[in-house]
């Protein structure tokens, strides 16, 4: 193992299952302490065993990102516990389905406020301590990974407003990026495609029939395709920066 992150600290958010999950564990491996970032601290405490027990070293945050204070307070927390900051993975996110003349407007606002604010508030807080950690050792630079969407790229029916907060996302990463790339903070955004978690159990099951139909019987991507993504762009060299990088499953139109 090359353990390319030794001595470099790392924030996950959404950590509690899915690509968050299996990221914390791919950014563990290399050597990252990981500070684990979700509302279900259950969850997290797991996740963090399962971290100590193969050697690596996890911080338990639970927190709602959807406020500015929240997001603020995670990334002292972190930076206070674990003394620095040099990875950033925004992935908490929310997809709520459905036609857009008869949707439920607090879901719209949910997805909003965790999908695009959550992730501005945690990278605002993160970016004085990712700076500060891309001027000094170990690796002299630092990284933003936001987890975007197939659906940041092209907008479907049935998913208007999930759609509309991706395309936010990849906007934000390229305009961020451009700001802060020649401080050798990296921002980069994934796209996956479909990936087989339980963000679409979030849905009626009519809604979730609908996704399973359009789908067909693709093989989808697994959590671990893309926290090996996340690993891929974190461990490139100084100068070299993955801006946008889009994973689809094979099969996938």
């Amino acid at each position: 193992m090359n353990r390319r992150l030794e001595g470099t600290v790392a924030l996950v958010t959404g950590a509690s299952s899915g690509i968050g999950h299996a990221t914390a564990l791919e950014l563990a491996r290399e050597g990252a302490s990981v500070a684990l970032v979700g509302r279900r601290e259950d969850r997290l405490t797991g996740l963090a065993a399962e971290i100590s027990s193969v050697g690596g070293k996890a911080l338990v945050v639970p927190a709602d990102i959807t406020t500015a204070e929240a997001a603020t307070e995670a990334v002292e927390r972190t930076v206070e516990n674990l003394g620095r900051l040099d990875t950033l993975v925004n992935n908490a996110g929310l997809m709520l389905l459905g036609p857009a003349p008869s949707a439920d407007l607090n879901d719209w606002r949910r997805m909003i406020d965790i999908n695009l604010m959550g992730l501005m508030y945690t990278a605002h807080a993160a970016v004085p301590h990712l700076v500060k950690a891309a001027a000094e050792e170990p690796r002299q630079v630092a990284d933003i990974v936001n987890i975007g969407s197939l659906a940041g790229r092209n907008a479907y029916a049935m998913s208007a407003v999930y759609s509309a907060t991706k395309f936010g996302v990849g906007a934000f990463s390229e305009a961020l990026r451009q700001e802060l790339a020649r401080q050798h903070v990296r921002v980069s955004v994934i796209e996956p495609g479909s990936v087989d978690t339980e963000l679409r159990t979030h849905n009626p099951d009519v809604i979730q029939q609908h996704i399973v139909a359009a789908l067909g019987d693709i093989e989808r991507l697994q959590s671990q395709d893309i926290a090996d993504t996340v690993g891929y762009i974190v461990t490139r060299p100084r100068h070299v920066a993955v801006a946008e990088l889009l994973v689809r499953p094979t099969e996938q139109a």
